[in-house]
């Protein structure tokens, strides 16, 4: 498939996990992409795999920090000079922390609040004139089952996530006569830096009894990422072309 001929595509998280395999994706459907991630060796590793694959001619990558406003201005005009414009922009940069509620310092809230919720709005703000001005824009955020399901000791990430699903409803109402959409993926039992060891940090006395399902119904666990790389794929390409302001949910059917 060629579906991304021609099309310039923005991806944050770029370095690790679903972004990881979101930008591969992208480059094997013919896709120029700008990656970007605070993790300057994940970016290494991601440029890497591209030239492997040969790929490196459609890829450029910068760190990025997408909590920070200065750096994000800086940052989304860098990736419209390397495109050369912007006609699709993914946010899969995002943080997983976890902890019992009661011992939540504001510190940890605003952390996971700065890089989830205003990290993804200061994105898209910056990006909307280069997106307006391109060819079938997109923007596909990440929202999460939290979002919608009970995921105890995660209060500030189901907020973050909530907040994200919310606003994307919000954003394809506003510029839907201009032809931008926004969609939305909700990951959920997938496998990538955030969910693999003691990446979300629970708490050490976890009551695993206030999780409803833990097993995905569909495959023999959890999925990897490039499960959700290629709805993503899907829903920035033509192929998606009707899908606005909504989520897609992709967990292998752990929250029926």
């Amino acid at each position: 498939m060629n579906r991304y001929e021609g099309r310039r595509v923005l991806i944050t998280g770029g370095g690790s996990g679903i972004g990881q395999a979101s930008v591969h994706r992208i480059l094997s459907e013919g896709g120029r992409v700008h990656a970007v991630d605070v993790n300057e060796e994940g970016l290494k590793a991601t440029a890497g795999q591209a030239a492997a694959a040969g790929h490196a001619d459609r890829l450029t990558t910068a760190v990025l920090d997408i909590s920070d406003e200065a750096a994000v201005k800086a940052g989304v005009a860098a990736a419209v000079d390397a495109l050369t414009g912007m006609d699709v922009l993914v946010n899969a940069a995002g943080i997983l922390r976890s902890a019992h509620t009661h011992q939540t310092t504001l510190d940890f809230w605003n952390k996971v609040i700065a890089v989830n919720l205003t990290g993804t709005f200061l994105m898209i703000r910056e990006s909307l004139p280069a997106l307006l001005a391109g060819d079938q824009p997109v923007v596909v955020n990440f929202s999460s089952t939290s979002a919608t399901f009970a995921h105890p000791y995660m209060t500030a990430y189901a907020a973050s996530k909530g907040g994200i699903q919310s606003m994307t409803h919000a954003l394809a109402a506003e510029y839907s006569k201009q032809g931008l959409r926004f969609v939305s993926v909700a990951p959920g039992s997938i496998e990538s830096g955030m969910t693999t060891g003691n990446g979300p940090g629970l708490p050490e006395d976890t009551d695993w009894s206030l999780f409803a399902k833990l097993a995905p119904a569909l495959g023999q666990g959890f999925a990897g990422p490039q499960t959700v790389a290629g709805v993503v794929a899907m829903l920035g390409s033509e192929d998606g072309a009707f899908i606005t302001g909504t989520e897609i949910r992709i967990d292998g059917g752990t929250h029926y």
